[in-house]
């Protein structure tokens, strides 16, 4: 059986003319800035903890200190977190430093999570 050969052309594009109606570019942006509440440090954590709960400090330090390596590990290795109402913790990737692992992943929240949560940011990149 013989092969027949397409001889249809390609349309090559050429660039329009100096005389072309052509529309002038524009910036399309939908990024929006996000506003930050200071960092959380270890010890914040600690007080409200103990506030929230009614025990001292001393008694939740070990429980919340545990939790927070198995969170570290758990990232570590690169799996999901699923802990609402903490969101649903997905690795993106991570790249090793000199020192240190960078770690990219989105935490996605429903928006009743926290209470004074803006609506419109459910997903977010966080670099742990």
């Amino acid at each position: 059986m013989a092969r027949k050969s397409s001889t249809k052309s390609k349309a090559t594009s050429l660039p329009p003319g100096p005389d072309a109606d052509v529309p002038a570019p524009e910036v399309v942006s939908d990024v929006k800035s996000v506003v930050t509440a200071p960092e959380l440090k270890k010890k914040e954590l600690l007080e409200l903890v103990a506030e929230r709960s009614g025990l001292r400090k001393n008694q939740i330090k070990p429980a919340v200190e545990a939790m927070m390596e198995i969170l570290g590990e758990a990232i570590a290795e690169g799996r999901e977190l699923n802990l609402e109402p903490l969101g649903k913790l997905k690795h993106q990737r991570a790249k090793e430093t000199g020192n240190a692992r960078v770690t990219v992943a989105k935490i996605r929240q429903n928006k009743s999570a926290g209470g004074k949560q803006d609506e419109e940011t459910d997903t977010s990149d966080v670099t742990v």
